[in-house]
């Protein structure tokens, strides 16, 4: 079992992140995501990503960062809802295999199979029993799929409670935000040790040598959006794909096309 990092990982120190150097950091990365994207499809690789961390770290907005200029056909994002009740009667595990990826796929979880360690625990939607035949089960899981050819990168966003809060706020009053906020948030948001003794237990069970947690600091969004995808490039052995010169080809002639006459209804241009 991989030692679980206790410290915390030093934040980034002066003035806060510009919107614009984000930007322009964030554009050189999604050049690099492409070429990861094209690597990707030509080798056939398989690579899985999973995003946990407490409500507001910020899972949605670095997954959102990650694949706003990549092809959602290979970069597949799965967030799944409330488990039916077939799907309750079945091994838990079982529900998240269909969702993993094949060749030329990149999987991103957003929550995933430790729904079981974290939420489903503090909030008392399974027995301990649940629990502890979870941790015994996901070593071996996590271990066949990383043997059957997948690179499995899990990621455990850490946001302070003062943060938290303040973002978890902005949900009640932002017009934008307000579907983010969910009762189940709010239920969570009172049992904040709770959840800190569900993470503790999680990676004393699930931190392991061939499928290790990396924690990322997450109370700076733009930051930890930029720290998580660099680390993400930097564990997978991806090359830039040798691509041919395109030139764009000659418009055909109109051959005797005109314009219709005709009321297209087009809508009010306010801007």
């Amino acid at each position: 079992m991989a030692k679980t990092q206790t410290k915390k990982a030093p934040s980034a120190e002066g003035k806060p992140l510009s919107y614009k150097e984000y930007r322009q950091a964030l554009f050189h990365l999604h050049v690099e995501l492409v070429k990861l994207q094209e690597w990707v499809v030509k080798t056939g690789s398989k690579i899985c990503i999973v995003f946990e961390g407490r409500d507001g770290a910020g899972k949605g907005g670095t997954i959102k960062a990650m694949t706003e200029r990549v092809s959602p056909r290979i970069f597949r994002v799965v967030a799944l809802s409330a488990p039916s009740e077939r799907e309750k009667s079945q091994m838990y595990l079982q529900r998240y295999v269909p969702y993993l990826p094949a060749a030329g796929e990149v999987v991103i979880f957003d929550r995933s199979w430790y729904n079981r360690a974290g939420v489903e625990r503090v909030m008392g939607f399974c027995t301990e029993e649940d629990v502890e035949s979870f941790f015994k089960a996901v070593p071996l899981v996590e271990r066949a799929i990383v043997e059957s050819g997948v690179i499995l990168l899990k990621y455990w966003l850490e946001v302070s409670p003062e943060e938290q809060t303040r973002r978890l706020e902005a949900r009640i009053h932002d017009g934008r935000k307000v579907w983010k906020l969910t009762d189940m948030d709010l239920k969570s948001y009172s049992r904040w040790h709770d959840y800190s003794r569900a993470r503790d237990a999680m990676f004393e069970a699930s931190d392991t040598e061939i499928a290790p947690w990396y924690v990322a600091n997450s109370n700076d969004k733009r930051r930890v959006r930029l720290n998580i995808i660099i680390d993400i490039l930097g564990r997978i052995p991806y090359e830039a794909v040798a691509r041919k010169k395109v030139t764009l080809p000659k418009r055909q002639k109109p051959n005797g096309y005109k314009e219709p006459d005709y009321p297209f209804k087009y809508i009010a241009e306010r801007f």
